[in-house]
């Protein structure tokens, strides 16, 4: 067997495997690496019916759960509302006057291209992704929800110079007060809902909270519809203590084959968030009430997560305060980390979850020395490659051993020649005798392979990244290279990798290991700078290891 050639296969699996994998993110598919687990739940015949209506669905603890008659969105009153604006360090929402929701968040610190603040949260005629919450109940179409006019109570700064605003709506017997409140430097918006019944309902009364987007991606660079840019996963997600992290694809809602949790237990923690690159928004209830959580489709290119809460019979004249929270902000892992139990899980590393954090660790531990991600990222290249080095030694000392006794093998070959079996046999019993292991320049690859798939997914994932300088052309380790200068050195330095390593015996093998700089410089050109860099580093640091183990075993490069 050559085992070059199950090397050279392994190299060639994986780019077409890297580069499928793109393709299916760039067409909303799940991805290969990163797609979430599915849930077994059953998906109810009430929440398919949900998906063609505006209305969230009504949760009963005694029957099963059934439409309550919500009006629809009406877009152009929320587009011509009296707008409210809420403002800290970091974050700046409007809240519109009509439903009381967060139509418009920028995120103050994370600028675009052109140095204006992203705008996350919108409510345009070409982008709708926006916050909502209400009340519903069984029989009461008429209560406050995301459609109904607000009018402002009270605005300023609290005792603790927070700032806040209270809008307030009545109909149908029960008065909703929202109060949206601000922490400094903070993403998180605390959300207080106060009910107060002021009539004589005994219906009792769910208080639900929704984010609502339409299905549209994230501009991508490159040509060919940005199939060969790097895409990362956007749709909705739900998280429950039992369950875990589960992604909805937009396909599989329009299909209605998504299945998710369908209830929170009280003390167990719950949440919906909408996921893209860099960003994600959610809402986080509290946790002392059973929770019901939904999705779907409500029109044409517009889906929501939610989650509601029943807050039972509110008695005449007494007051029911659920609070939540809304997080709308970048994945920054350790701010993540701090707001919610599996909250980390947004900035989504798929399933080499184990390997990507640890190293992204590591990553971080080095920028708070150097202060730079460019130097950081050269730095953990170079960490990783001595790490592997003793790997990379018995890699290349089993394939000169392998190259040595090419000879013999061809000539059993030859001798064996339509005995298949017979020649199996002659090769193990020279393996060991030579006391050569086949697989040893194998295997050392393979092991290597999901390191650098994580370190792929950690540097395509991590919003540090986004907006970083590294040094004079590269101001954005984030996009790609500007004048794809790296991409270029990438590709020298990959054309010299294949000099030093023994040309293959097969002149079609030879050929394709020629090739090979091209097709990966060309994939290259419109990736990320940050990912440009490691692979550069990584082969400029394999040349010099290379020349290292050549001189080590005592063998010149083969021209």
């Amino acid at each position: 067997m050559d085992f070059k050639k199950t090397i050279l296969w392994a190299v060639f699996s994986l780019s077409g495997l890297m580069l499928y994998n793109n393709w299916l993110v760039s067409e909303g598919r799940p991805s290969l690496f990163g797609g979430g687990a599915s849930i077994n739940a059953p998906t109810t015949s009430e929440q398919t019916k949900q998906a063609k209506t505006d209305a969230p669905v009504a949760a009963t603890l005694s029957s099963a759960p059934v439409i309550a008659q919500t009006p629809t969105v009406n877009s152009g009153s929320i587009e011509s509302s009296e707008k409210f604006v809420l403002q800290n360090d970091v974050l700046a929402l409007e809240i519109s006057a009509n439903g009381a929701n967060v139509i418009d968040a920028k995120l103050l610190k994370e600028l675009t291209v052109d140095k204006k603040p992203v705008e996350l949260l919108q409510y345009n005629q070409n982008h709708k992704y926006f916050a909502r919450s209400g009340l519903i109940a069984l029989g009461n179409s008429d209560l406050p929800n995301h459609t109904s006019a607000f009018k402002l109570q009270q605005s300023g700064k609290d005792g603790s110079g927070r700032p806040f605003i209270t809008l307030f709506s009545e109909r149908g017997g029960a008065k909703l007060e929202k109060t949206f409140t601000l922490n400094p430097g903070s993403y998180v918006v605390e959300v207080e809902h106060r009910v107060t019944q002021i009539g004589t309902a005994t219906t009792p009364l769910v208080l639900y909270t929704e984010i609502v987007r339409d299905a549209m991606q994230e501009a991508k660079i490159g040509p060919f519809n940005g199939a060969f840019s790097a895409s990362t996963f956007t749709g909705p997600a739900v998280y429950t203590d039992k369950e875990k992290f589960n992604k909805l694809q937009f396909t599989d809602i329009d299909k209605n084959k998504i299945s998710i949790p369908t209830l929170a237990p009280a003390g167990d923690s719950a949440w919906v968030a909408l996921v893209q690159h860099y960003f994600a928004s959610a809402w986080i209830p509290g946790d002392k009430l059973t929770r019901d959580i939904y999705a779907g489709k409500i029109d044409n290119n517009l889906y929501r997560v939610g989650i509601q809460t029943p807050l039972g019979v509110v008695a005449q004249g007494a007051t029911v305060v659920e609070k939540a929270r809304l997080f709308i902000g970048p994945q920054e892992e350790r701010v993540l980390e701090t707001i919610a139990p599996g909250f980390a899980l947004l900035k989504d590393y798929g399933y080499l979850t184990i390997l990507a954090k640890p190293i992204f660790w590591l990553l971080e531990k080095i920028h708070a020395y150097v202060g730079n991600w460019g130097w950081s990222i050269i730095l953990l290249t170079i960490l990783i490659k001595l790490a592997f080095f003793p790997l990379s030694a018995a890699s290349y000392k089993s394939m000169a051993r392998m190259k040595e006794v090419q000879p013999r093998l061809a000539s059993m070959k030859e001798q064996f020649k339509g005995e298949p079996q017979k020649l199996n046999q002659a090769m193990m019993e020279m393996y060991r005798k030579e006391k050569i292991n086949p697989l040893g320049g194998c295997l050392p690859v393979v092991i290597q392979i999901p390191v650098f798939i994580s370190l792929y997914w950690v540097l395509l994932s991590s919003v540090e990244m986004r907006g970083a300088p590294w040094v004079l052309w590269i101001q954005d380790l984030s996009v790609p290279d500007p004048y794809y200068i790296l991409p270029v050195i990438m590709a020298v330095s990959m054309f010299v990798q294949t000099k030093l390593n023994p040309t293959p015996p097969d002149p079609i093998q030879a050929k394709v290991m020629m090739y090979m700089p091209i097709l990966f410089s060309v994939m290259f050109f419109f990736f990320p700078a940050g990912l440009v860099l490691y692979w550069v580093v990584n082969n400029l640091l394999s040349i010099a290891q290379q020349w290292q183990i050549n001189n080590m075993f005592g063998k010149k490069p083969t021209k």
